[in-house]
């Protein structure tokens, strides 16, 4: 059995959340840049041009890249010989996000109830999903993400007679719906299968898959760089302000799902995309 601190879990928390407000992922750095060689429209590549201006400023002068720091997605993956000792597992993953967005002077935007809408002044609780792993494994991944993108996102039930078209259907008209409101370009998360809230999940987890790195099974490969094709082809572009690079990804996840039913969840996220992984 092994044996994983509280302590040890709120550290690299509060550090995760400083590094994936500061500075962008890898793959999606990269995609950035790959998107100003792309980008046909002037003005489409001047403003992806300013991103990459913007990118480096947040990390030298350790300001957010964006002003919406997100609320704090947090998927852990927990091994079954594993033992979280000094505290809750739960209680430690919010005190970790409470510590990295008051400390880090990150901008607090939960608020503790729908409805009246007070704040709770340092960013939680967080939003978490559990997944327990054979072995000893403890691994975090940390997706802050934002509501401009989140809000214009997507659950659709399809029948079973919809089947693949219809899927495309939804992706497409979902992004064209979002428009300029997604802060282009996106990374589109999709889920299909499972039932309603599984596809949602799915859709959320596959925007944390590295940006260029395509689903193991075939159909959904080609399924994803068919969509990344059209998606760029709706001419939306940077900022929604015209051009060829709309997104820089479609990541799609499936699951088995019930004989009646076609659930698909479409979750944009936009340019930033902000996820960091630690292994404990």
């Amino acid at each position: 059995m092994r044996e994983i601190s509280c302590n040890a879990i709120i550290s690299s928390i509060k550090e995760m959340c400083i590094q994936a407000t500061h500075y962008l992922s890898d793959d999606m750095k990269s995609a950035l840049y790959k998107g100003v060689e792309k980008e046909e429209s002037p003005l489409g590549r001047q403003i992806l041009e300013q991103l990459c201006e913007n990118l480096t400023i947040a990390g030298e002068d350790m300001i957010p890249i964006c002003q919406d720091t997100g609320m704090a997605v947090v998927f852990v993956e927990i091994g079954q010989e594993v033992h979280i000792t000094d505290g809750g597992l739960e209680d430690a993953i919010n005190e970790g996000v409470r510590q990295g967005y008051v400390e880090g002077y990150l901008r607090k935007s939960v608020v503790s109830d729908p409805i009246e809408r007070v704040n709770t002044q340092d960013n939680t609780p967080a939003i978490i999903h559990y997944s327990i792993v054979p072995g000893d494994r403890f691994r975090i991944t940390l997706a802050p993400k934002g509501f401009g993108s989140e809000n214009m996102s997507r659950v659709v039930m399809l029948k079973p007679a919809d089947g693949i078209e219809g899927v495309k259907k939804v992706i497409l008209e979902t992004v064209d719906l979002a428009g300029p409101n997604a802060c282009p370009p996106m990374v589109i998360g999709v889920g299909v299968g499972g039932d309603f809230e599984k596809c949602a999940i799915m859709a959320k987890h596959a925007l944390t898959r590295a940006a260029g790195e395509h689903s193991s099974v075939p159909y959904v490969r080609a399924l994803e760089e068919e969509m990344l094709d059209k998606v760029n082809r709706l001419g939306i572009g940077p900022g929604g302000l015209g051009g060829t690079v709309t997104a820089f990804a479609v990541n799609i996840e499936t699951y088995p799902t019930h004989i009646a039913g076609l659930p698909v969840a479409v979750n944009i996220c936009c340019h930033v995309n902000r996820h960091v992984t630690k292994e404990l």
